[in-house]
């Protein structure tokens, strides 16, 4: 790598402690937990708004809990389309501390470092702290950055949390209008492009030592629920050819996912659940439940799996003699970064010396929901412990944000909206 500048070596810095800050804000002691709009989220929204503030930002926040910072740009461009960044600053629970926040502090302690040095561009800056991306409390995602896009579902508005508390209930008792979240959406004119900054959340860069990478698409993604009606029976007494156990049929299936989604590279599938409902050591199961989660890079890569995955599932169930009831909970589209951000972020990450590599991304992020206003890219930062995530033992290390902060200057200052 070349000799880094001593800007981004402070902005890298800078973004480390401010996650160290951001994590103090928990709602569990012992491990961080910041849900929508709870007191803590709250608070982690305040502290971002007095860095923005300091860093130079004119802040606002939406209907929605956003908080978006405004960095201006040169005299006589202030009315150009801006370059988006940012992500998401609530967390599941016993979370890792840069996932999602990361993607605001660092941009954030880059524009402070330029706003320091008097230093401003051809086009606006727009840093979004997206209040909601996990969907932990009312069971519904990328609140935030759906505001923005204009995608926000207000169905979701009457979902609740776990103590009966409606979304629409929460955004009132934050000071914020559940009915203005619809004006809040954003004109496609006013973004010039969205650059997610992200920790990888898995091992890739990791094993091949390398801090950063370009990504090339956001994988789409299909989600169910399954349930399996068997016969229950004494587990003495049923011989096994008369069986009709609902837990090994949804074994079988998982088994099927894992050969069926294993043979090819950027496909995968997941049963993430798995539950025997009201089982006992000594009954043959008669009632099992289970999810499955599949995703890919290549959407028709992805309906293929599915479409086998249903059709052993029918199978399955004749031979096995239960019912499965399948239930869609989730579809979503591949969101490819653009060619021209992407070739972007590889001269930026060349220019600082380094090699490129590029990768999928099997995780959903807020670049998604943005897609919808225009072109979309995404950064990958290296993260530690065997890519380990949405954990506490999640991990990345100073040199990293540095070089992280160099790559993402080296991008806004080349950048041509």
């Amino acid at each position: 790598m070349k000799a880094m500048d001593p800007s981004s070596q402070q902005a890298g810095r800078q973004a480390m402690q401010w996650a160290e800050l951001l994590a103090q804000h928990t709602e569990a002691a012992g491990m961080l937990t910041r849900t929508y709009l709870t007191p803590t989220h709250q608070a982690a929204a305040a502290a971002l708004t007095q860095w923005m503030e300091q860093s130079g930002l004119r802040v606002r926040r939406d209907n929605a809990g956003n908080v978006i910072g405004r960095y201006e740009a040169a005299p006589g461009c202030e009315h150009r389309p801006a370059l988006v960044t940012g992500s998401h600053f609530d967390t599941v629970r016993n979370a890792g501390k840069y996932d999602g926040n990361l993607g605001i502090v660092l941009p954030l302690a880059c524009i402070a470092q330029w706003h320091r040095a008097g230093k401003r561009f051809a086009f606006p800056i727009e840093v979004i702290g997206f209040a909601e991306e996990e969907g932990v409390r009312f069971k519904a995602t990328l609140l935030g950055s759906r505001t923005v896009a204009g995608t926000f579902d207000p169905a979701v508005l009457e979902n609740l949390d776990g103590e009966g508390i409606s979304m629409r209930q929460a955004i009132r008792a934050a000071g914020l209008d559940p009915a203005g979240i619809a004006g809040d959406a954003w004109s496609p004119a006013s973004v010039a492009a969205f650059v997610e900054v992200h920790i990888e959340q898995g091992p890739l860069l990791l094993n091949e030592g390398l801090p950063v990478g370009v990504v090339t698409a956001i994988s789409g993604a299909s989600r169910f629920m399954a349930e399996v009606r068997g016969l229950a029976g004494h587990a003495g007494t049923v011989p096994m050819h008369l069986r009709r156990d609902a837990a090994m049929a949804a074994a079988e299936i998982g088994l099927y996912i894992e050969r069926r989604c294993g043979i090819k590279p950027g496909l995968v599938g997941t049963m993430g659940i798995l539950e025997v409902v009201q089982g006992a050591a000594n009954v043959v199961p008669g009632l099992a439940s289970f999810s499955i989660d599949i995703r890919a890079e290549e959407d028709a890569d992805r309906l293929a799996a599915v479409a086998d995955v249903r059709a052993e599932i029918e199978r399955i169930a004749a031979r096995r003699q239960v019912s499965i009831d399948v239930r869609q909970t989730h579809e979503a589209a591949s969101v490819p970064c653009a060619p021209r951000l992407q070739a972007a972020l590889a001269r930026a990450i060349e220019r600082a010396g380094l090699a490129v590599r590029h990768l999928p991304s099997g995780a959903g992020h807020d670049a998604m929901a943005m897609a919808a206003l225009g072109e979309v890219a995404m950064l990958f930062v290296r993260c530690g412990n065997g890519g380990i995530s949405h954990h506490p033992d999640e991990t990345m290390s100073t040199e990293d944000a540095c070089i992280a902060a160099e790559v993402f200057s080296h991008l806004v200052e080349q950048f041509q909206p």
